[in-house]
């Protein structure tokens, strides 16, 4: 980290320096050895005649012991008065400086960054937890975040057909359309329920607020991969799936802010020793992770500042040697 020289890196670029098979290889080691993450910093920012807007602060930086130390942060603003703005409502900035000296070495696209350590964070959980043989994938939502799926997935497992429902039919054929161009067996479906009953995996990144995932349509061997809910509202799987499923989390922050774990929890469905593991006790072995073929898992995910610091470490490296 001796080139003092500041690089900014948008979209496409720090797209293309996060290959998903390389970024869940660093994700795994990056779990597995640990940082520094400070609480989220959450601000609501008064918008006179429309909704209130929020500013989150996501720090994170390697600890003294690391031979190479970053600190990075992230900077998001939500302003959902955008939308009658025709804008986006969502704007992420990263900047990563080294660690020693305190000196700003990147500015990163944050909406890139969050949605790849995303999708190759549920990847790398589903190394652990999906059938090695899984090869068939259902993809629930049809956005941004949804459409890096089944690449991820691919880093992983010999993904075959991947299905995808959204509650919009025309988007999910958009996105089949383009994962066909790709080379990709892809199909829009409409029966949520028959395609979540053939699924090996079931991936879901929506803004659901009400179940669309139910525990009785989860044949044995199943893994569940919830990515979309991030407040206590929000839900993409009903109780049963729960009762059913060894259940995993990203990080301990799941428990209080993932409605997939909190409404359950607090009616009693499910107590929070339902919860096996999480995914950096899974990275570094120290609990048992699929245990059979015919178990069916759940991973639920909030997100973490970890993986954002991984992957934006991983952009930075590759753009030095790059040149």
């Amino acid at each position: 980290m001796t080139d003092t020289q500041i690089r900014i890196l948008d979209a496409r670029t720090t797209g293309e320096l996060l290959p998903f098979d390389a970024l869940v290889a660093t994700l795994r080691q990056a779990f597995a050895e640990g940082c520094v993450v400070p609480v989220r910093h959450h601000h609501t920012i008064a918008n006179s005649g429309e909704p209130d807007a929020t500013l989150l602060l996501m720090p994170a930086w390697h600890e003294t012991h690391r031979s190479e130390r970053y600190l990075g942060i992230k900077i998001v603003t939500v302003f959902p008065g955008n939308t009658a703005r025709g804008i986006p409502g969502l704007t992420s900035t990263y900047m990563l400086y080294d660690g020693r000296t305190g000196m700003q070495l990147a500015l990163l696209d944050g909406n890139t960054i969050t949605a790849r350590r995303t999708v190759a964070a549920s990847a790398l959980a589903a190394d652990y937890l999906a059938r090695k043989d899984a090869h068939r994938l259902l993809v629930i939502g049809a956005g941004r975040v949804a459409s890096l799926i089944p690449d991820a997935y691919r880093a992983v497992r010999p993904i075959a057909h991947v299905d995808i429902w959204d509650i919009d039919p025309a988007s999910a054929e958009r996105l089949a359309q383009s994962l066909r161009q790709r080379g990709l067996q892809a199909t829009a479906v409409t029966d949520l329920e028959a395609a979540t009953r053939q699924a090996d995996i079931v991936s879901a990144a929506t803004l659901a607020t009400a179940p669309l995932i139910r525990g009785e349509w989860l044949k044995p061997g199943t893994h569940v991969d919830l990515i979309g809910g991030f407040t206590p509202a929000m839900r993409e799987a009903d109780d049963e799936a729960l009762r059913r499923s060894s259940v995993y989390i990203d990080t301990h922050e799941a428990l209080h802010e993932a409605g997939d774990l909190v409404q359950p929890i607090r009616a009693g469905v499910i107590s929070t020793d339902a919860v096996r593991a999480t995914l950096d006790e899974l990275c570094r072995r120290d609990v048992p992770a699929r245990t059979s073929n015919d178990e069916i898992t759940l991973y639920k995910a909030v997100g973490t500042a970890l993986a954002d610091l991984a992957a934006a470490t991983m952009v930075y490296e590759a753009a030095l040697i790059a040149g």
